[in-house]
């Protein structure tokens, strides 16, 4: 995922504060939110509504990366199998199983390069 630009963040914000505002247009007017991106300014108006929605959208966005906190050292990195790469313990009764899993695996015997027609299935010549 590209990272956004300051233009495109502005018009974002814009657009949230416009589509919430708009319906509740005489609530109480808390202040101005001023933004300031690479140069680029906006200042908007803040309105109760809106404050309160752009509280509970920025507390209820969870980053897909962010896998929660280790049960064992309180660290926040969880790495995609659930090990925890500050102290390396695997996290939960989850990471925990793939932990016993990973344990338990065996590589598969390598397999011999029998000839061809030499191996158990090869036609008896008759």
């Amino acid at each position: 995922m590209s990272l956004p630009v300051p233009d495109g963040v502005l018009a974002a914000v814009r657009d949230f504060v416009a589509r919430i505002d708009a319906l509740d247009p005489s609530a109480p007017l808390l202040g101005d939110l001023t933004i300031c991106l690479s140069g680029r300014e906006s200042r908007l108006a803040l309105r109760a509504p809106v404050a309160r929605a752009l509280v509970e959208a920025l507390r209820g966005y969870h980053d897909p990366r962010d896998r929660g906190r280790c049960d064992h050292c309180g660290g926040p990195q969880l790495d995609d199998n659930f090990l925890c790469r500050d102290c390396g313990r695997p996290n939960g009764l989850f990471g925990q199983m793939l932990a016993e899993q990973a344990a338990r695996h065996a590589e598969p015997a390598a397999t011999s390069a029998t000839p061809v027609g030499e191996g158990r299935h090869a036609q008896a010549e008759g």
